[in-house]
């Protein structure tokens, strides 16, 4: 069974969502982050289940979406690695 593993980033980035959205409504944040974890473990039933991220077009970079966020991740022999997650209007940069 894969594993999902989150990056520095992906952690970071999450963080500040959640604190984004708590400054109008606490509950709101909590449940935003809960809903983008459960998406990312559900990875770990069918990880082809998002869609190759087109700024790279690259089968095993991938991307789920949700709301007006992309969570961008990488299939690797025995995990998913969640690299970052951010806002859909952004373009995703090479690091």
């Amino acid at each position: 069974m894969l594993k999902i593993f989150w990056t520095k980033e992906s952690l970071q980035n999450l963080i500040e969502i959640e604190s984004y959205i708590a400054r109008d409504n606490p509950i709101a944040a909590e449940k935003f982050i809960n809903k983008l974890v459960e998406l990312a473990e559900s990875l770990t039933k069918n990880q082809e289940r998002g869609r190759v991220v087109p700024e790279f077009s690259i089968s095993q970079i991938r991307e789920l979406l949700y709301k007006n966020y992309r969570m961008v991740y990488i299939t690797k022999k025995r995990r998913i690695e969640i690299l970052t997650v951010f806002e859909g209007h952004k373009l995703l940069k090479e690091k």
